[in-house]
C-alpha cells in the first residue's frame, strides 16, 4: 500500500496516467488504484497495456485501459473525450509516457531526437492541453509530469533525452502558472536511475549506476541503491493528493541524492 492512502474514491474523478503499461507508469496506476480511485491507464502498447490492466482488475482494482498515441493531437483529443464520456471527469493527469535513446550528439540520429521530443515533450503538451481545457471550467484538478533528473543536470550521451525532459519540466511549471487562477496545480517528479525496463535497455550495470562514473563526470547514488518504480509513484501520489493542496510549480527529485540536491 502506498504512503498516501484512502484519500479519494471513484466519486472524486478519474486519474489518467499515460505510459501506464510498464515501469513507472504502471506503478503509478497501481498506487492510485490502491487508494480507491478509478484509474485509466493509457499507452500506445495496446497488448501490453491490456495484460497489465487485466491483472489489476483481477486484483479488485478499478482500472481501465485506453490505447492512445500521445504524439497525435487528434488521437489524444479523441481519447480524453472517450475517457470522460465512459469513466467520468479527469481530476488528475499523470504524464508518465516517455522514451529514452542514448548516444553522443555527434552520433545521435534525427529519428532518435525526434522520437524523444515527440513523446517526452509534445506528448506532455498534447495530453496536458486536452485535459486542462476540461479542468478549467471545473476549476479544479492536478497535473503531475514525470520528468528526469537529467533534465536539470548534464549527462554524457543523454543530451537529446535531457533536453526533451527539461522542456517538459518547464512546460509543466509554466502551465501551472497559467492554471493557478483556476485552482489547478501542476508539479513535476524527476526520477533518477530507476529499476525499469527503460533503464535495463541502457546496458549499464547497477554497480556502475550506483558507483558513478568519474570519466563522464557522473556522481553515483549516495543512498547506494536504485529507485523502485514505487518510490516514484509515491512522490506522484503525494503531489496529486490533498496533502499537497498548496503545492504547485514544484519539482521533486527522487534520485537517492544522485544530483546532490542541485537543480537547474
Amino acid at each position: 500500500m502506498s504512503v498516501v492512502t484512502k484519500w479519494g474514491s471513484a466519486d472524486d474523478g478519474v486519474v489518467l496516467v499515460t505510459g501506464g503499461a510498464r515501469g513507472i507508469g504502471a506503478a503509478v496506476v497501481r498506487a492510485f488504484a490502491e487508494t480507491g480511485r478509478r484509474v485509466v491507464a493509457a499507452d500506445v502498447r495496446e497488448d501490453v497495456l491490456a495484460e497489465e490492466v487485466a491483472g489489476l482488475v483481477a486484483g479488485g482494482l478499478d482500472v481501465h485501459a485506453c490505447a492512445v498515441d500521445v504524439t497525435s493531437a487528434p488521437a489524444v483529443e479523441t481519447a480524453v473525450s472517450d475517457v470522460e464520456d465512459r469513466h467520468g471527469s479527469v481530476s488528475v493527469l499523470v504524464n508518465g509516457a516517455g522514451v529514452l535513446r542514448t548516444g553522443e550528439v555527434t552520433g545521435l540520429s534525427d529519428t532518435d531526437w525526434q522520437d524523444m521530443f515527440a513523446v517526452n515533450t509534445t506528448g506532455v503538451f498534447l495530453v496536458s492541453r486536452a485535459v486542462a481545457r476540461r479542468m478549467v471550467p471545473r476549476r479544479a484538478g492536478s497535473i503531475v509530469t514525470v520528468s528526469s533528473n537529467a533534465g536539470g543536470v548534464p549527462r554524457v550521451a543523454m543530451a537529446g533525452y535531457a533536453a526533451s525532459k527539461a522542456a517538459a519540466t518547464m512546460f509543466t511549471k509554466s502551465l501551472g502558472l497559467e492554471l493557478a487562477r483556476y485552482g489547478i496545480r501542476c508539479n513535476v517528479v524527476a526520477p533518477g536511475s530507476t529499476a525499469t525496463p527503460m533503464l535495463t535497455g541502457m546496458g549499464v550495470s547497477d554497480d556502475q549506476l550506483i558507483g558513478g562514473s568519474p570519466e563522464t563526470y557522473k556522481v553515483g547514488i549516495p543512498l547506494g541503491k536504485l529507485a523502485r518504480p514505487e518510490d516514484i509513484a509515491d512522490a506522484v501520489l503525494y503531489l496529486a493528493s490533498p496533502a499537497a493542496g498548496h503545492v504547485t510549480l514544484q519539482e521533486i527529485y527522487v534520485d537517492g541524492g544522485a544530483t546532490l540536491g542541485v537543480k537547474a
